[in-house]
């Protein structure tokens, strides 16, 4: 019997267009010989199953079914495509958890730990992990721009605390560009994070639970056209990506090591994709994505690719470590 597969897609977050493409991406490349594959849009306004020809059934969320043309349809596993809120945060795999739907992601404590990044730096730094100097802010906090500044110094980046694709983030140079960056940051999240500039070399690594065990792919080095790997620099194609980075063995040795370490430290399983700057060889971790970008211009497909890991082969081992996990 094949088993039936919703990935799901979308969300509610400003990432929901590109959720939206890597969904269609994962849908594309999963055997339909080996796997029942259905997309799910979870919207804000809806939860629906969208078929080929763009006809919509309502999910029914007491148990993730959906009834077509008289016949009900449940689901063995959930490709999580779903960048942001609710994917990518947790919340939605919680309820996964709750009604025991298996799913392709890491548990929803990990996912909402690594995607509140000042959570999982304060975690991370007890482990010795090197990170950016940085400084928090809540909605309604009393903002001392010096204050801010003899933390941190100048230039700096700003940055809403949940939120990804690099939505609400400002790299700021002078005392006066703060107050604008955290108000923009503001709009995307309640909670800001303020981090000191690191002149180096951007590193992102893709790791993964790969045949059971852990795997590091190939490292790409990220040369942005733009101040920052900005959401013009990821989307729209002012970024050079270079997989293989370039950079030496022992640099690469290390990194990989750490990578591997920081993706167990968090208890990770199912995909993930960490950010670092290199400091004087030193690598220094950024942050984590736990749904990275699997559209065609995304980095964890170059990264497979080589690997030598097709797409096809990269979600059925999703897909085959979600449904073997404690069966």
């Amino acid at each position: 019997m094949k088993k039936n597969i919703a990935i799901i897609m979308g969300g509610y977050s400003s990432e929901v267009e590109i959720s939206l493409q890597s969904g269609q991406v994962v849908y594309e490349n999963i055997s339909k010989e080996k796997y029942n594959t259905y997309k799910v849009h979870i919207l804000k306004e809806k939860w629906v199953l969208v078929d080929d020809d763009e006809n919509e059934y309502p999910m029914n969320k007491h148990d993730f079914s959906v009834e077509i043309k008289g016949k009900k349809i449940n689901f063995d596993c959930v490709f999580n495509a779903i960048h942001g809120h609710p994917g990518e945060d947790g919340t939605i795999l919680a309820y996964f958890e709750l009604i025991g739907l298996r799913h392709t992601s890491a548990p929803f404590y990990q996912m909402a730990l690594t995607f509140n990044k000042r959570d999982c730096l304060s975690v991370l730094k007890q482990y010795g992990i090197k990170t950016a100097k940085s400084y928090f802010l809540n909605k309604g906090d009393n903002i001392i721009v010096e204050e801010i500044i003899a933390r941190v110094g100048l230039p700096c980046f700003v940055k809403p605390n949940n939120a990804g694709s690099s939505f609400g983030i400002s790299k700021v140079k002078t005392a006066s560009e703060i107050i604008p960056a955290i108000e923009k940051a503001f709009k995307e999240d309640s909670q800001i994070l303020i981090e000191e500039f690191l002149d180096g070399t951007e590193i992102t690594i893709g790791v993964f639970n790969y045949k059971g065990k852990i795997k590091v792919l190939p490292m790409t080095e990220i040369v942005s056209d733009n101040e920052f790997f900005d959401y013009e620099a990821k989307y729209l194609g002012h970024s050079q990506e270079i997989t293989p980075a370039r950079i030496s063995e022992e640099v690469h040795e290390k990194l990989k090591k750490i990578a591997s370490q920081v993706y167990q430290i968090l208890d990770m399983s199912g995909f993930s994709r960490s950010e670092y700057i290199l400091v004087n060889n030193e690598p220094y971790f950024l942050e984590m994505n736990t749904v990275p970008g699997i559209t065609t211009a995304s980095i964890i497909p170059q990264q497979a690719k080589a690997a030598g890991i097709s797409l096809e082969e990269l979600f059925h081992n999703a897909l085959e470590m979600a449904l073997n996990h404690n069966s």
